[in-house]
């Protein structure tokens, strides 16, 4: 596939404007694009697997709004979903039986999560989590992984990874040592720094994605969940999943139920919004009663269960049966395949699960952040050019993991992997 030549008129005039009224002219950093050396395209409306753009230009999207949209853009059933909420009212302040019903779906799927309590981001789940293990366990040290990424926390952005890793920045300025120095770095899958941190610290709570995606998708080591849920159990330290990104995408019931390895808590978000801003922290009963208005841990939220969010996540969690997940498994692997066919004998990896795909210019799979970070991330800022000029949208990071869907066609996967093919031909 030739590249052609990208129109971006109004994506630059945009961006000029924007500059002017908002920080780096984004609202999120990994949206600037600076990682791989260009300015943000603009978007106008997506559907199904496609973005256009405020140019015209076409895409074939593996961003899906960075996890949420597993069924795509504009899915019909869950337009039409919001669309009945909204005619309604947009929010209440009061308890709706959307909430009740989504909770209960959410419930039955995930195995370690008895009970939950919805928040609108991952962030704030996060932070909830992290205060409900500090009050359960009466102590104040959090274990974290050097390049995971668990929201813009003040103690969790130590050697955070995402959107951090791909401005460079080790830790956020603004963070008090104070927080910082109640949270423990060590690297992923190292057995030994992990035995070290629990008998060198009194920990309340293990802070883990268990399938990594925000130093790119780096999976756990055998044995090495196990290990996480032995050492907890034995130090009655509490396991915290991150299934922000994994939840509901690599499984029913998320990498818990594809690992068979239990965390106390569980927080959750993306998917279980719809596309729409939503997320949620839950666990067993007699640790989630310890929040408000149960129990005494405090918290609390004016948009929390949104009803436009929730009867979105209600219809994202209904389409998601076992036909879905089995064309998303054969989606996942076709264009794994298709990428490390196209790379031929450069030295790129290729690293993928259910609903998740990386790939990275090292000639063996990175297994931690340090090796992630090793990666040439010049070539992959060239690469993402030369794929958005052949009309494929992949993450403009290096850190971040792409997300196939139920929407991608296997023409879609042609389309890419011939891209890709052009593009590692023309940077390599």
């Amino acid at each position: 596939m030739s590249a052609s030549s990208l129109s971006d008129t109004r994506s630059s005039e945009l961006y000029r404007r924007a500059l002017h009224v908002l920080p780096g002219g984004v609202n999120s950093p990994v949206r600037a694009m600076r990682a791989i050396g260009r300015d943000p395209i603009f978007i106008e409306r997506a559907s199904g697997a496609e973005l256009t753009d405020v140019d015209g230009n076409v895409y074939v999207d593996y961003v899906c709004s960075w996890g949420p949209l597993i069924h795509g853009h504009a899915h019909p059933e869950i337009l039409e979903a919001i669309t009945a909420a909204a005619a309604n009212g947009t929010s209440f302040g009061a308890p709706t039986a959307g909430e009740v019903e989504l909770a209960e779906a959410v419930s039955a799927r995930m195995p370690a999560v008895d009970m939950l309590r919805m928040t609108s981001s991952g962030t704030e789940a996060s932070m909830s989590a992290i205060r409900l293990a500090r009050a359960a366990t009466g102590r104040e040290k959090l274990l974290k992984f050097a390049g995971a990424y668990h929201g813009h926390v003040d103690g969790l952005l130590a050697a955070a990874g995402s959107g951090l890793a791909t401005q460079g920045i080790p830790s956020s300025p603004g963070v008090p040592e104070g927080a910082a120095a109640a949270t423990v770095v060590v690297p992923w899958n190292d057995e030994e720094a992990v035995k070290a941190a629990f008998a060198e610290h009194e920990l309340a709570a293990v802070l883990v994605e268990p399938y990594p995606a925000n130093m790119g998708l780096i999976p756990p080591a055998p044995g090495f969940l196990e290990l996480l849920r032995d050492l907890c159990t034995g130090y009655e330290t509490l396991l915290v999943f991150d299934e922000v990104i994994t939840g509901f995408r690599v499984a029913p019931g998320g990498a818990q139920e594809l690992t068979g390895v239990l965390p106390d808590l569980t927080v959750m978000g993306k998917i279980i919004g719809g596309g729409l801003p939503a997320a949620a922290f839950g666990g067993p009963i007699a640790l989630m009663e310890q929040i408000a208005p149960a129990g005494e841990v405090y918290q609390a939220g004016t948009l929390s269960g949104n009803p436009l969010a929730v009867a979105a996540g209600r219809a994202t969690l209904a389409l998601l049966d076992e036909q879905a997940y089995m064309s998303l498994s054969d989606t996942t692997r076709a264009l794994a395949d298709g990428l490390r066919e196209a790379a031929g004998d450069h030295p790129i990896s290729v690293t993928s699960t259910t609903g998740l795909v990386t790939v990275f210019f090292a000639a063996e799979p990175p297994t931690d952040y340090a090796s992630a970070a090793a990666c040439d991330l010049d070539t992959y800022g060239a690469w993402c050019r030369a794929l958005l000029a052949r009309g494929v949208y992949p993450p403009a990071s290096q850190f971040e993991a792409w997300f196939p869907s139920t929407a991608h066609t296997a023409d879609h996967i042609a389309r890419t992997v011939e891209a890709a093919a052009a593009a590692f031909a023309e940077v390599l």
